[in-house]
């Protein structure tokens, strides 16, 4: 009889397949102005506490260091700085700014992350300013304020400015970063198989419980679309994925549209049709950027960039006579 029970609990906890027995655990906080929400495919005995407690202070750690809103970041450093002067910096945000820097110099500009004050102008940023079409003598006055260009990067982990004017924000790019560092420390726990999320960006290791790809939506980008009303779902293993729009964040006047991604050639809200990028990338800091920078070039422009680019896929999504029209890169794949 004490055979018997002893397999009858073996049973229990190890499936055919002869594994230990997993389930899925979640953990959600909060970061860098929205929310974290983590899935982790477990042991049952698996204690999460310890975890929480160095996911938690991690993002702690890369906020302090990009916040614009925190006077002690080195973001708000940097701003600070003087032309010419060179400042130290962490190993966090040189790996951020250097991966700017490719995205930059990939999409010529599309992605520029010194236009903050145009888009304060324009009310997007700063709580208080009033959204409308701003002066054009002072659209073109910051226009000489701006151009990711005039920071430089040196070779001892230094960086500077040649430019005082220059200030620099890192909302489009930061939350990737910190979805790639969360992956990072739930590997170092020996989690093989999770799904980090935070801001709508994510990245997908390993599958489901039930051997699944992780799915992943992309929201309807209809204004006035609920924000939990799924567009297309994403297969997703071993990848990140961000996504950028322009229809939550807008205001109307005299009949037409302006949305918060702004051409920072112009100083203007783009007025491409595009509605939503999505990129996969192998990380999400990468991702994240791509994927606002793509907002700008349009979808020709920007599918001619994604497809050369090995391990890179986009969806871009245009508003064109009511409807919402896709263009997916050539590996781009979507459950049907």
């Amino acid at each position: 009889m004490k055979k018997i029970l002893i397999l009858f609990i073996l049973l229990l906890i190890i499936p055919a397949g002869g594994y230990a027995a997993k389930k899925e655990a979640s953990l959600s906080g909060r970061t860098m102005g929205t929310f974290y929400n983590i899935k982790l495919i477990i042991g049952y005995h698996d204690d999460l506490e310890e975890l929480q407690t160095k996911i938690d202070a991690r993002l702690d750690e890369i906020n302090h260091s990009m916040s614009v809103f925190r006077k002690d970041s080195e973001l708000s450093a940097l701003n600070a700085l003087g032309a010419h002067t060179t400042l130290s910096v962490s190993k966090d945000f040189l790996s951020v700014l250097k991966t700017a820097k490719t995205i930059h110099h990939q999409t010529n500009g599309s992605w520029d992350g010194t236009v903050g004050p145009l888009v304060d102008l324009w009310g997007f940023g700063k709580a208080g300013n009033e959204r409308k079409i701003p002066p054009a003598g002072k659209i073109r006055a910051l226009l000489q304020k701006t151009g990711f260009q005039h920071i430089e990067i040196h070779s001892d982990n230094k960086i500077s400015k040649n430019m005082a004017d220059i200030s620099l924000t890192l909302a489009s790019i930061a939350k990737g970063y910190g979805v790639d560092q969360i992956a990072q420390l739930i590997e170092q726990n020996q989690i093989k198989n999770y799904l980090v999320e935070i801001g709508g960006e994510v990245f997908a290791k390993g599958r489901r419980l039930d051997g699944k790809k992780w799915r992943v939506g992309i929201n309807r980008p209809e204004k006035g679309a609920p924000y939990t009303e799924v567009y297309k779902i994403v297969p997703l293993e071993n990848k990140a994925m961000a996504t950028s729009g322009d229809y939550r964040n807008f205001f109307e006047q005299d009949g037409k549209i302006y949305s918060h991604i702004l051409d920072p050639q112009t100083g203007f809200p783009v007025s491409n049709q595009v509605v939503s990028v999505s990129i996969i990338a192998d990380t999400c800091t990468y991702a994240d950027g791509l994927a606002t920078a793509v907002m700008v070039m349009g979808p020709q422009k920007g599918l001619e960039l994604i497809n050369p680019l090995p391990d890179v896929e986009g969806f871009i999504i245009t508003m064109e006579n009511g409807r919402l029209v896709d263009h997916s890169s050539d590996g781009f794949q979507t459950e049907p």
